[in-house]
């Protein structure tokens, strides 16, 4: 992707960020998913960590080669045809803030426009200062790249019920607007779910905040209504359509017949919708 045009596709992912819907970016994790979510009529695209490595052939947790997160962002952007994509790149693939920051600049090679980075590594949630540090790494890199990428800070404490439980909502407030101070532009107190909590951390931060969708809780306009900028589905898109294809899978096996294999979409359609111009 031409730069000049990646960093203002940059620029306008951030302003849409304070801008009315609520974003809502489906994760993806692959090419085809990818294709599928955009011809939906979808305005952006999440990667989804979990999903990606996966599809790659590895577990989840910074296990996958990034040389191979790398390519396959690249793939998911070539086929997202001019949609903003976001890639999750977890912790960074990263020991230090200076190997944050190469990687994001990898990222946005790749053409990605925005990156989630956590600020947890393996159920341990990082001191503060330290996953500040690797939010100025990742600004810095981005600046130096001319791309100035949406940073979403995700913070882990409630998702890991990190410390004490009265204290956590206090806790997680005060880690994310230190990240916003480090260079983030919006923020994802993963795990947050209560429509209450919702609104009040919304409230308290007073800057964007993304939420995790999930069964049971409100619909995207009653977030927006809570303050919520941003929405994505993490990992639950890929776990749905990982459960149909198991079903596929049991049914051939245990049915003997071809039945299970009836489908709405037929070759010319999906060959249809891999023919980008451009």
């Amino acid at each position: 992707m031409n730069r000049e045009r990646q960093a203002a596709m940059a620029e306008a992912f951030r302003a849409r960020h304070q801008a009315r819907p609520v974003l809502f970016l489906p994760n993806v994790w692959d090419a085809l998913s990818a294709r599928i979510f955009a011809a939906a009529g979808h305005e952006g695209l999440a990667t989804s960590s979990a999903g990606v490595a996966w599809a790659l052939g590895y577990p989840d947790g910074e296990i996958a080669p990034w040389a191979d997160v790398v390519a396959a962002t690249g793939r998911i952007v070539r086929i997202a045809a001019g949609l903003p994509v976001t890639a999750d790149i977890e912790g960074g693939y990263a020991e230090t803030p200076e190997i944050v920051g190469r990687h994001v600049a990898d990222i946005i090679g790749a053409g990605a426009v925005g990156i989630n980075l956590e600020d947890s590594r393996g159920g341990t949630v990082r001191a503060v200062d330290d996953a500040a540090a690797r939010l100025q790494a990742a600004r810095q890199a981005a600046d130096e790249q001319g791309v100035p990428i949406v940073i979403n800070a995700r913070c882990d404490i409630l998702l890991l019920q990190h410390g004490a439980e009265e204290g956590r909502f206090d806790a997680a407030v005060e880690r994310c607007r230190a990240y916003l101070a480090a260079g983030a532009d919006c923020v994802y107190p993963f795990g947050l779910r209560d429509p209450g909590l919702i609104a009040a951390f919304a409230q308290a931060v007073g800057a964007p905040i993304n939420v995790t969708g999930r069964p049971g809780m409100p619909g995207a306009a009653e977030l927006q209504q809570l303050g919520v900028a941003r929405i994505t589905l993490a990992s639950a898109s890929t776990l749905v359509a990982m459960d149909a294809i198991r079903e596929l899978a049991m049914n051939l096996r245990s049915s003997g017949d071809f039945e299970s294999l009836d489908s709405s979409v037929h070759h010319p359609a999906a060959q249809k919708l891999f023919q980008l111009k451009g």
